[in-house]
């Protein structure tokens, strides 16, 4: 190997490094303990656990600076199915206790709190690969993970002194999943995501990849913006994190899980998550490797689909990490929609939105991201190849 490609490998790799530390940071399975907290309903949690999950995403602004959502600009994306309710479900109007319900939950689940809501409808399923192209065919939108970054406004939020990289890099791209050959460190994330120039929705596994024939799989690599506009155009709307995790739980009442309280990997498959080792070894015993078509688990109580791994989903939230502390005086909050100010004290520069439901790289040995409490973040411009989302309509 000459000394030419030698430098130009060490620096692709410092790129990817800055790109997945200091611009796309994914969170990784330490667990921190933090300091002690104490919730109140007669119940001391000491220690509370932070639980990092590797196979998540935890990733600034992609373009930097301050932005407004491409939804809400577009002048091309009109509503045109409004009030169209098919393939979703309506989830009656109720109340429920929302937050953690077992050891695993983390800090940000806490303190339990009541919530009040309204009816609504929400899609059976997350939205598809054939649904997002009938909205890109409608609008000719393109997604963010389609369009090339801008190194004048990226670099704003790196160093002084990083060294601006080839052009190449600053292609569009985005993440996608890559299984290492062998066990290593859980700290060192940037092993298994791979910053791939050509993946986005019509590519999710890199620019060689297809959709082609999965049509009835979840669309993935999506944005919230991208979400937001999709959603706009349909006449829908993103489900707040109240709404979502109401959902979810199918009208189980303190129950772990979409399916109730069996742990995921107790009896019959009961969602698409990463069986085996992570991140070298899925043994892929519930029949997939990565995402899986939509349906392909029963459903819950409600009738809804993989509220419990396959994509993460966007919600219309931003995220706090303290934000149920504001309900500690509330007897019952009465259809919130979510923190006025995001904050994340892993990256409290980045302004991040919601997300829920886990995905096909979460484990029970250090994720459990299906977990109907369980919290994510990101950014707004973020995509990955296990993030998607579905709506919901008043």
């Amino acid at each position: 190997m000459s000394q030419k490609t030698i430098e130009k490998h060490i620096m692709r790799n410092t790129i990817l490094i800055i790109f997945l530390i200091i611009g796309l940071s994914i969170v990784t399975t330490n667990t921190i303990t933090a300091q002690q907290t104490t919730i109140k309903k007669g119940k001391d949690l000491k220690n509370t656990k932070i639980s990092k999950s590797c196979c998540t995403s935890d990733i600034p602004k992609r373009f930097g600076g301050k932005s407004k959502s491409i939804f809400t600009e577009s002048k091309t994306i009109s509503n045109v199915n409004i009030k169209n309710h098919e393939g979703m479900v309506w989830i009656p109007a109720g109340t429920y206790i929302m937050g953690g319900d077992n050891d695993q939950a983390r800090q940000d689940e806490f303190p339990k709190h009541a919530v009040k809501l309204n009816g609504f409808f929400m899609d059976v399923t997350e939205v598809t690969n054939a649904q997002f192209a009938k909205f890109v065919a409608a609008t000719g939108y393109v997604t963010t993970a389609e369009k090339d970054i801008n190194w004048d406004d990226l670099k704003k939020q790196l160093p002084a002194d990083t060294p601006k990289p080839e052009p190449e890099t600053l292609k569009a791209a985005s993440l996608v999943f890559v299984p290492t050959d062998r066990e290593v460190s859980l700290q060192d994330y940037s092993q298994w995501w791979s910053w791939s120039h050509g993946a986005n929705w019509k590519h999710p596994q890199g620019k060689d990849s297809t959709i082609d024939g999965k049509d009835n799989l979840p669309v993935v690599h999506i944005s919230w913006d991208d979400a937001n506009a999709y959603c706009k155009w349909a006449g829908k709307r993103l489900p707040t994190e109240a709404e979502w995790e109401y959902a979810a739980r199918g009208g189980l009442i303190k129950n772990i899980y979409a399916w109730g309280n069996k742990k995921v990997d107790e009896g019959k498959m009961h969602c698409n998550y990463f069986q085996g080792n992570f991140p070298y070894k899925n043994e892929g015993s519930d029949g997939f490797m990565g995402s899986a078509p939509v349906k392909s688990f029963e459903p819950n109580g409600y009738g809804l689909y993989d509220m419990g791994g396959n994509v993460w989903e966007w919600c219309a939230d931003k995220y706090n990490n303290t934000y149920y502390d504001s309900f500690k005086n509330v007897k019952v909050a009465i259809n919130p929609k979510g923190p006025l100010k995001s904050y994340d004290p892993d990256e409290p520069l980045v302004a991040k939105r919601a997300m829920r439901g886990g995905s096909f790289l979460c484990n029970e040995s250090y994720c459990s991201g299906y977990r109907v409490s369980a919290r994510m973040k990101s950014s707004a411009d973020s995509s990955m190849e296990h993030l998607g989302f579905r709506c919901v309509s008043n």
